[in-house]
This record gives C-alpha cells, structure tokens and sequence, in this order.
C-alpha cells in the first residue's frame, strides 16, 4: 500500500469512526437536564407547553402523559399485590418515596401510605401536605388503582418531567390507595351497582362514620375512621381529594345542611364561606378531566351536572361525611372525586380511566400551592405553634404548625387575616393574593400580659359561626393552600405585618422570596430504604 493510499484509508476510518460515535452518542441524563427557560430555579413552576417529555411538548402530543407503567399493569391489585407493590416501591425509589400505616381495617389489613416528595422523610419549611384518599366504598375500585398508578407516574417522570420535578420539590403527597380493604376484598369485579363491599366488615358506610358540623352522629366509629382522624389531627393537610365511583362529578362541601330531615325531596346547596375556593377546585378537576366537564349524566335516571360539578348538599344530603370533617374540624379542603360511572367495572377498562383522570389528578395537587402562606412568629423570631387564624368574612379558620406556618387557599382579592395566639395581643393584616404566585404573609405579634387561654372551644371545629364562640378564642386546625395554573411561580409576595400598610402590602405583590431553609428533626429516624416507617406522631416526625 503507498504512503498516499494509506492516509486515505485513516482519513476514510476517521470520519466514519466519529460519524459512528456521533450517532450512538451518550444521551444526557434525564436527572442533568438543564431548564433553561425557568433559570434553573427549582421554585418556579415550569409551564406545560415547555415540559420536554411531559403533556404539551407539542400542539400535536396526545392530551394525557404516557409515562411508563410497566411495572404496573392495569389490572386490579388485591390487598397483597398492592402491599408488595407499595414496598417494592419504597424500596426501588428511597429518595422519593416513603411508606407507613396509619393503622388496621376490622380485618386487620394496613391502611397503607405512601409519601411521595423528594423529603419524603423530613420536612421543609413552607412546603404543604397534600393527600389523596382511595376506596373509601370497598366497591368503588377505579380510584384505589387510579392512586397506584399515580404514584407510578410521579416517581418514574421525576427525572424528566420539570413540571413533576416541581411538584415533588415543593409538596408533601401522602396516598392513601384503600381506606376500605375489607370492603374491596368482598366486592366482585363487573359490578357497576349495588353496595356488596360498600361497607367495612362490621357493615358500616366510612363516609358516614365522621362528627357532623349540622348533626350529631351516633354512629358507632369505625376503627378506618379513627385512623384517618387520627391521621389529619398529626399532619396539617391542606388539600385533599377523595376518589368515589358511580358517578362522574366534583363534588364540594357542605354535604350536610341543617334542613336535611326537610328537604328530603328538594334539595338546596348548603354552602360554605368558602364557595369560591371549593368551585374553582372542583372546576380544577373537572376541566381537565377528559370528559367531566360535560356534564352528561352517567344513566338517563341520574343527574347531569353542569360543568361536572355540585355542591354536595344539592345532590344529596348526607352525615358524617369526611369532606365536611376535614373542612369544619381541620381547615383542609377536601373534595369527593367520583370518577367513574361503573363502581367496579371490568380491569381491561382501567387504561381509560387512568387516560381519562391523570392530568386531572396531577393539577388538583398543584392548587396547593395558591392564595396565602406565610409565618407567625413573635417579636425574636421564634415561631408561634397553634396561633388561630381567620380570614375575616370567612368563619372557618386554621391554625400555624409548630414552626409558625400557615398555609390559606384563596382565590385574587384583597383580605384580612385576623390573628388570635394564646399571650399575645391580636392582629388584623391586610393583604392581597395574585394570581401568578402564592402571596408571603410574616406576621409579628406582640406580648401582652393580659392575655388568657379561657373559653376555647374544645369541639376542635374550625368555626367562628355559633354565638358562644363569636368573643371566645376558637380552636382551629390546619387549612389549605392551592395554586395557580400551571405555569406559575413557587416564589412569592412578601409581607411583614408589623410594619406594612395595607397600600405597601399591595405594592409588595411583586416581591419574591424563595422557599425557606430545611429543616431536620433529631427525633426524625430515617428507616432504611426497605423498610415502612412508623405513623406520624407529630408534624416534625412526618411532614
């Protein structure tokens, strides 16, 4: 071979080898992608359209995501499978995942949960508790799956969806697949009416079992039941959805009214001071259903709902039901999800309700993080723990966390916080809400000796609306904050109430302010990653 010909076989070997290595280049990793357009802050809510895996990527991309589940089918999982399938979970995905038991059914099967957040096991400061609650009717089966999948979807789209990223970065998500897994063991697959597995073993409706704010109730309560107050007097939940079957409707409180035993034939909507949030929640989740919205009523004898929503009360009154336990008694707002017209229909049709539900499922969470949040602290800048909050105009009020925090869903307006802490003289703030981002409320409060902690309620509601409690300090619980569209900003107004004006507290909703520092607990033990951790025993070990 002469010397030219064999400079022209390198030259030849050369280009081919980097056309070689180009083509089967090493991709990025998904986990080192760079969002450019959001200036890598990890607080701001990257939008839809620019997700590059997730919904929106396109004009012409399907409406749902496609994330890979397969590594769980459609099929339904009995209490066994979906117990592996949770610790399997927990296991492969330590850093995203936690796992526990917020107690036993009458059977004695966990009622398990699975947390999921990039903290799953340690809480930061600002970030609000979100949950999702399943099978409360053993018979109503599509949304113990549909929360399978979810979680499925959350943990394997971390990674490449920013918007996912997001939403685990700055929310707690604790599911709870199967309230009723007595219920559901002795339901049949197929069976779209009827109430076999609608109650626990002892025959009880869980959706009934919960205090009444209209009614007393006498029934007996049910060991589910207890878990699940138990469960949200530990942990300050602010959103909450709770999936039926049935029916296709958002339905918000109040589900009682106190005209009930009289409007037996024609019912009225029994509503709260907080109508506008609960219907922009309801709306939230119906909008971007698949076919919600419209309205059209699952059989000719059934109701239709316009926009695929309805006050609860104005469909059917009912007692002891937990979306009015969870508002009056804990200030979260809590909505009955019914996302199927078929309690229990055949498995091969779970694809389309998951198609049907994701994105649904995905923004309700979201609203989490809208209105109000903020601190309540005292004049060194140490918190204030269960200093009891109100929106003036809305009596049902909400109480800080052991830290100080508050968290308040509210819709675009001007308002009022009115403060109360037990030594402590006071306040009354005034502050605006936008709609881009959640507003930063810091509330100082001063010391004052003539302050006493007598004549709190001791029913534990959060209400301000019966006259014994009108001049008493009221005992409240946690409340809610939701948050604007996709697309918005984690960061936030900021407002100190003890020097701002109400015109400064106006001006300042331009402000911004990033998340607050982490916190750790030295009694939060860290389990190993196979392992369920214990049930919260207060907010530090658990949210």
């Amino acid at each position: 071979m002469t010397k030219l010909a064999y400079k022209s076989t390198a030259l030849t070997a050369l280009v081919l080898c980097a056309g070689l290595a180009y083509a089967i280049q090493v991709p990025v990793p998904v986990d080192q992608i760079s969002i450019a357009n959001t200036n890598d802050r990890q607080d701001v809510v990257p939008p839809y359209g620019q997700s590059p895996l997730g919904y929106g990527a396109g004009k012409n991309e399907p409406r749902v995501y496609r994330p890979d589940t397969s590594s769980l089918d459609f099929v339904y999982h009995n209490h066994d499978d979906m117990t592996r399938y949770l610790r399997a979970t927990t296991a492969r995905y330590p850093n995203l995942t936690a796992l526990y038991s917020i107690g036993k059914s009458v059977q004695g099967r966990d009622l398990w949960v699975m947390v999921v957040s990039s903290s799953p096991y340690e809480h930061m400061l600002g970030k609000p508790d979100v949950k999702y609650i399943g099978n409360i009717h053993g018979n109503e089966a599509v949304g113990r799956e549909l929360l399978l999948h979810l979680i499925q979807y959350l943990i394997t789209s971390y990674t490449s969806d920013p918007y996912i990223k997001w939403l685990l970065d700055n929310t707690r998500i604790h599911i709870l697949p199967s309230l009723n897994p007595d219920g559901y063991a002795a339901s049949k697959e197929g069976t779209c009416d009827g109430g076999q597995g609608r109650y626990n073993s002892r025959g009880f409706d869980l959706n009934r079992n919960f205090p009444d704010y209209f009614k007393q109730n006498s029934k007996r309560s049910q060991p589910e039941t207890e878990a699940v107050k138990e469960w949200i007097s530990k942990i300050q939940f602010i959103l909450s959805g709770s999936l039926h079957g049935g029916a296709l409707v958002a339905s918000y409180p109040y589900d009682n009214t106190p005209n009930a035993m009289f409007n037996s034939y024609v019912q009225q909507p029994s509503l709260t001071p907080d109508d506008d949030v609960f219907k922009h929640l309801s709306l939230t989740y119906a909008n971007n259903h698949a076919k919600m919205s419209r309205g059209v009523a699952c059989k000719s004898a059934s109701p239709s709902f316009e926009n695929g929503i309805t006050n609860g009360a104005a469909w059917y009154p009912l007692t002891g039901g937990m979306q009015d336990f969870n508002y009056v008694w804990h200030g979260c707002m809590e909505v009955t999800l019914e996302v199927s017209c078929c309690k229990f229909p055949p498995a091969y049709e779970l694809r389309k309700y998951w198609d049907d539900n994701q994105l649904s499922l995905i923004k309700f969470l979201a609203e989490a993080h809208r209105g109000v949040q903020g601190f309540v602290m005292d004049p060194n800048g140490s918190p204030i723990e269960r200093a009891q909050l109100k929106i003036k105009g809305r009596d049902v009020g909400f109480v800080t966390t052991k830290y100080g925090e508050f968290w308040r869903i509210l819709m675009p307006g001007v308002y009022k916080l009115e403060v109360f802490a037990d030594g402590f003289v006071p306040r009354d703030v005034d502050f605006m809400v936008v709609e881009q981002h959640p507003t930063l409320l810091n509330v100082t409060m001063q010391p004052s000796k003539s302050m006493s902690s007598e004549s709190t309620p001791q029913d534990g509601r959060n209400n301000l609306t019966s006259p014994a409690a009108v001049t008493k300090l009221p005992t409240f619980a946690p409340l809610v904050v939701a948050k604007p569209t996709p697309a918005r900003v984690r960061t936030t107004t900021t407002t100190t109430a003890s020097t701002e004006t109400e015109a400064e507290a106006k001006e300042n909703h331009a402000a911004h302010n990033t998340e607050g520092p982490r916190v750790t607990g030295s009694d939060l033990t860290t389990p190993l990653p196979h392992q369920e951790i214990a049930a919260p025993t207060d907010r530090l070990v658990f949210t």
